[in-house]
């Protein structure tokens, strides 16, 4: 691949400015439909209603060098803005709807090679969703949704929006324990006419949740089938393939424990992810292990994370995983992070990447700052 290939032209760079100027007026139109007057007539009808307006924005700047094959550093910006609504249909029928909007300074073309689960520019849907609430404790959701199991970046890329069907229920033991049982069968829905069908479950067991010192473990089976498309379209990334096809099936068993208790005064989180894909042969495995003091969703609270991660080439399916990470799989690397919301709505993020692939002596180095908003 040229040079000119693999870098943002200057056009794309300007083709990107009506779509980033886009995110930022709809983002300060949804602000202002969020701080409704509370002493407008209509706020209290639309209180009655039970609907409300939701939404998040994300505008990045990246600086990413040492990648492989000699090929010149990376440097551009993104934003992505999602807005919905979320209310009731009846007493126990939840919807929720939201659209997304995405802009970047690279274009559609150099998706595959900057590894991105998604399009750097394009408006499309983010979730629809019905949400039946089945019995006090027991959900069951159709629809377009975030998956609806607890993982962490190693396995999957909490940005990604299936389509399917799920149900979750969770059922007290003692006073203050707790068990959760979710599973469900999803489409992947990835870029580029995916073909993906996902069927999942887990079990997770909270040991004294919401006290100052409590854990939980989660374990998971996530299968996944018809990838033939992943493949063909370029999305297998550091995955084995032959013959246009993954050399392994992937069955991932994930065992994902965390630790919580207070130090001086503020939460401090460690996580321990294990993986292993039961449908390959060998290189099937994968870790993750992550350290986080502090809270950034809290008005004027900071955050300070570390995370090192080692998985196998064929330990997860890379078209999920995290893209955050450059590599998908098939690496070893760790990263850094801080984080301080300056009000209740408004957050600072600055990450830092450092990653191997394996087979490669000069690790690839990421720098992500990202401004964030919710409403």
């Amino acid at each position: 691949m040229s040079r000119a290939a693999m870098s943002s032209p200057r056009s794309a760079r300007v083709g990107a400015l009506p779509g980033a100027l886009a995110i930022l007026w709809l983002a300060m139109a949804a602000a202002g439909a969020a701080a409704q007057d509370p002493f407008d007539p209509l706020a209290e009808d639309e209180a009655a209603r039970r609907w409300s307006f939701t939404g998040d924005l994300q505008v990045r700047g990246e600086h990413t060098s040492g990648l492989p094959n000699g090929r010149a550093d990376l440097e551009r910006a993104r934003g992505r803005l999602r807005l919905g609504l979320d209310g009731w249909l009846g007493e126990r029928l939840e919807a929720g709807a939201s659209v997304k909007l995405l802009a970047a300074s690279s274009g559609n073309q150099d998706t595959r090679i900057n590894n991105d689960n998604e399009r750097a520019r394009a408006f499309t849907l983010d979730r629809l969703v019905l949400r039946w609430r089945l019995g006090e404790h027991t959900r069951a959701t159709l629809g377009k949704d975030a998956l609806a199991l607890r993982l962490t970046p190693l396995v999957w890329d909490p940005d990604l929006r299936p389509a399917g069907i799920a149900i979750d229920h969770a059922l007290a033991v003692g006073d203050f324990d707790r068990l959760t049982l979710a599973g469900g069968y999803w489409a992947g829905q990835h870029l580029f006419g995916d073909q993906s069908r996902i069927a999942a479950a887990q079990v997770g067991w909270l040991w004294r949740e919401g006290a100052p010192v409590s854990a939980s473990a989660h374990l998971a089976l996530l299968d996944f089938d018809r990838l033939e498309a992943l493949a063909r379209n370029g999305l297998a990334r550091t995955n084995r393939v032959a013959g246009g096809r993954l050399v392994s099936d992937f069955r991932l068993l994930d065992l994902l424990v965390e630790g919580r208790l207070a130090l001086a005064g503020r939460p401090l989180r460690a996580r321990l992810d294990l993986v292993r894909n039961l449908g390959a042969e060998d290189l099937r495995d994968g870790a993750r292990f992550d350290l986080t003091l502090g809270d950034s969703t809290q008005a004027r609270g900071w955050e300070l994370g570390w995370a090192v991660q080692r998985f196998q080439r064929d330990a997860v399916l890379a078209a999920f995983s995290d893209d955050d990470w450059w590599f998908h799989s098939f690496a070893r690397g760790h990263s850094l992070w801080f984080a301080y919301a300056l009000d209740a709505r408004w957050r600072l993020r600055l990450s830092g990447f450092r990653e191997t692939r394996d087979g490669l002596s000069e690790p690839t180095d990421r720098l992500l700052l990202d401004l964030e908003a919710r409403w």
